[in-house]
């Protein structure tokens, strides 16, 4: 069975084209199952839209689930579309959005770090003049985080949890340890992370990267599959290639979710 749980579309801002449009190129390549899965608003922000370019607004997010519901219950026959939302994870607004999701008939919520220090990571010009110090200070910062929102209990999926490896000249040499108390965190809580290939197509390889997959088989943690497509000709792009890796390392099942509930998938 094949699937792809880490999708977008025009709403967030910074991808392309209708939700229908992935789950029809999804039907195209011959996926069972699609998750939709675009960026939560900044619920706590007092601006209904604060970050155009980043996430959709708040007054959108009902509208947004009320399509993906609808377009469900459209193609049931045809394909699995499944309702899934990638959250950013903030410390201080985590019960704001965990009382929010409850309201929506969600399948599964992507914990995601993207902002960490203050800092979006993917803004280079704000992390490629931090100097050693500030990103020795920075790596501790953002794995925390990463462990809190697997601990937290209100995301199903972990997301790209290797993000910012893309500003480390020796990561695993940097980061070793803190991954291996990330992955044992995220096998106490039962959190699965994503294998992310969308930074291939950057030439900075998947999310994340072999060395953390083996600390992550080490450790038993469940492991899912997610584009993170932001055009349908992205949509399940490099399933082949993560499946014959994920099986070299020992891996014998995906995860998908519904009704927030772990679904096993044999590969």
């Amino acid at each position: 069975m094949k699937f792809d749980l880490h999708t977008h579309h025009h709403r967030c801002g910074h991808a392309v084209d209708e939700i229908e449009s992935y789950i029809r190129s999804a039907i195209d390549l011959g996926l069972s199952a699609i998750g939709i899965s675009d960026h939560s608003p900044y619920f706590a922000a007092e601006e209904d839209h604060p970050s155009p370019g980043l996430a959709m607004a708040k007054s959108e997010f009902p509208k947004y689930i009320e399509e993906v519901v609808k377009l469900k219950k459209q193609y049931e026959g045809k394909i699995e579309v499944l309702v899934g939302v990638e959250s950013d994870y903030f410390t201080d607004s985590i019960k704001l959005y965990a009382d929010i999701y409850r309201k929506y008939p969600i399948d599964y919520l992507i914990g995601s770090i993207h902002i960490s220090g203050g800092k979006h990571i993917s803004d280079r010009g704000l992390w490629t003049v931090l100097d050693e110090e500030q990103l020795e200070l920075e790596k501790f910062i953002y794995f925390d985080l990463l462990q809190q929102a697997a601990k937290s209990g209100v995301f199903q999926i972990i997301g790209h949890m290797d993000l910012i490896r893309r500003y480390y000249k020796d990561f695993m040499q940097s980061c070793g340890p803190l991954i291996e108390k990330t992955m044992q965190v995220f096998a106490e809580t039962d959190a699965v992370y994503e294998v992310n290939t969308s930074g291939i197509e950057r030439g900075e390889g998947i999310n994340p990267c072999r060395e953390v997959l083996e600390i992550a088989s080490h450790y038993g943690v469940k492991v899912t599959f997610g584009s993170d497509s932001h055009r349908p000709m992205r949509v399940g792009e490099h399933w082949d290639s993560t499946i014959t890796l994920l099986k070299q390392l020992g891996y014998k099942e995906l995860i998908m979710f519904r009704n927030l509930k772990p679904v096993s998938i044999s590969i």
